[in-house]
């Protein structure tokens, strides 16, 4: 099986998953894009008895009722997302993985909020919220 590792900036927040990710996406939230400061961010969501912290824990800062935003209490990197909403998993940033390549986004979620001003010019499919029981947008949304 293989291991998978990841940290914050300074990396005193570490942390590592065994396989393959239950999924990788690119969420265009307003509260993702404020969390991280950028126009998107791309999540790999990890079963959560496959996934560790393996140095420091993570400081936790409740953003609504529900949702958590873990991050570095040393140098502030966000490191994942974690909701009630999916008990399963918890949501990594894609790219505080030590090797962000090995894994892909294969959707857009909350696209719906997308800012006007930033395009991605894939095919992939798009979803105005969630893609949780949800269809993918039409090509012109």
């Amino acid at each position: 099986m293989t291991k998978h590792s990841g940290r914050c900036l300074c990396g005193d927040v570490t942390y590592s998953f065994d396989g393959e990710p239950a999924g990788v996406d690119y969420c265009h939230c307003d509260s993702c894009r404020r969390n991280c400061s950028a126009p998107v961010t791309a999540f790999i969501e990890v079963p959560r008895e496959k996934f560790a912290f393996t140095r420091s824990q993570p400081k936790v800062y409740e953003s609504s009722s529900g949702i958590r935003r873990l991050f570095c209490g040393n140098c502030g990197s966000p490191v994942a997302y974690d909701g009630d909403w999916d008990t399963a998993n918890i949501h990594l940033y894609l790219v505080a993985l030590d090797n962000p390549e090995a894994f892909a986004p294969n959707k857009h979620v909350f696209a719906g909020e997308q800012l006007s001003w930033f395009t991605m010019n894939d095919h992939l499919p798009k979803y105005a919220g969630s893609s949780t029981n949800a269809e993918p947008m039409k090509e012109d949304q």
